[in-house]
């Protein structure tokens, strides 16, 4: 007799940059989400689909979860909670760095400097009264005693049902969440088809590629005051695909220091967003980047609505 098919819904939550885009990929075995050193990378849930004995997990990666100032980061807040209200499993991401005092060296500047969120995160879980899976992550980087003091101090908060202590990045105890998710998944149809890994529209994957590369590439403020869009995607008769995209930026100033002297910094850019979006579909990509100021983007409300944000927040 056939085992029943189960599907459903995990959110992993949790602070800026707690690991939450490599883990996605890890559990997804592709790339779904966006990785940067630098916090705030994930402005929307994106869903990536993972198969597990006979379970889809539909996983929402969230925004990373803090205080809220401008429009845009209330909006991702408001988007992250909704992921985890919404969803049959919620995964808390935290750093282990951040609760053993082991590992700061490796904590690159501007990182959340300490386990504020994390409390922050633990006590809107009691307040809503979800019971979370507890995710320490990175934990190649801290010893092993301090690891289990930590897991007991965050356990004994009492929002969590289960523990686990994985490294999304070398994948260590990847496997034992998978299957503590796919056992949660209520039983019924599959959601998306088995071989699709994300429900994310091409185009927009295709932006937020650029816009990883632009993160990567540039410094301090810029990369949170710009966006990108997909204007066109023509597919031609030999397979590959001409992508034509507009990177807004807040400044003039910005738009500069994205272009590079001679052109250079943004002509790197698309050379690197047009490698890893040729790996990803498996076809020639013929990219083209252009950057316009448009000073009040974030002000935008077609924009929210095109990524699954609300703008009234």
């Amino acid at each position: 007799m056939t085992e029943a098919t189960r599907a459903g819904f995990a959110a992993i939550i949790g602070a800026p940059n707690a690991g939450k885009s490599t883990l996605v990929n890890r559990l997804v075995g592709s790339k779904v989400s966006i990785v940067t050193h630098k916090v705030q990378t994930t402005r929307f849930p994106i869903r990536g689909v993972m198969m597990r004995n006979d379970s889809q997990v539909v996983l929402v990666d969230t925004p990373g979860i803090f205080s809220p100032k401008r429009r845009l980061d209330r909006a991702m807040v408001k988007s992250a909670w909704e992921g985890a209200g919404d969803a049959d499993a919620v995964v808390h991401l935290i750093d282990a760095r951040h609760w053993t005092g082991a590992g700061a060296e490796f904590i690159p500047a501007g990182e959340y400097e300490g386990p504020d969120e994390d409390e922050a995160i633990i006590a809107r879980l009691k307040e809503l009264g979800v019971k979370a899976i507890l995710a320490l992550n990175k934990i190649d980087l801290v010893e092993r005693p301090a690891l289990l003091a930590a897991a007991k101090t965050l356990f004994d908060t009492g929002v969590y049902s289960d523990a686990v202590m994985i490294s999304g990045l070398n994948g260590d105890g990847v496997d034992q969440l998978s299957d503590m998710l796919a056992a949660r998944m209520p039983e019924g149809p599959y959601l998306f088809p088995e071989d699709q890994s994300a429900d994310m529209p091409v185009r927009l994957l295709a932006a937020e590629v650029t816009r990883e590369k632009l993160m990567l590439r540039l410094h301090q403020e810029i990369p949170y005051q710009l966006t990108v869009e997909t204007e066109t995607w023509e597919t031609h008769n030999d397979g590959s695909v001409k992508v034509e995209q507009l990177i807004h930026v807040s400044r003039d100033g910005h738009k500069s220091i994205v272009l590079g002297k001679g052109g250079q910094t943004i002509k790197e850019i698309g050379m690197a967003a047009r490698k890893e979006l040729q790996d990803i579909l498996g076809k020639p990509v013929h990219l083209f980047l252009r950057v316009k100021v448009s000073e009040r983007w974030q002000d935008n409300r077609e924009r929210y609505s095109a990524i699954g944000l609300d703008f009234d927040v």
